[in-house]
């Protein structure tokens, strides 16, 4: 399977840092870009993994994915 890198932050926790604050769950570091490996059959199959480890619903935000 191919692999893909993804980076990933945290938007929630950005706009913590950014009034003072630090997320309830998440550490501060989420505020800086992640650089993630996924596995799958294709890049969207990839995405879909890393949607499901890291949900939009939780402030993770994609910002760029490339394959390795």
């Amino acid at each position: 399977m191919p692999m893909f890198e993804f980076e990933i932050y945290n938007s929630a926790v950005v706009d913590a840092l950014k009034a003072g604050d630090s997320h309830k769950v998440f550490k501060d570091e989420w505020a800086d870009t992640h650089f993630i490996e996924f596995s799958g059959n294709d890049e969207n199959d990839a995405r879909r993994r890393a949607e499901r480890r890291y949900p939009a619903s939780q402030g993770f935000v994609i910002a760029g994915v490339k394959e390795v």
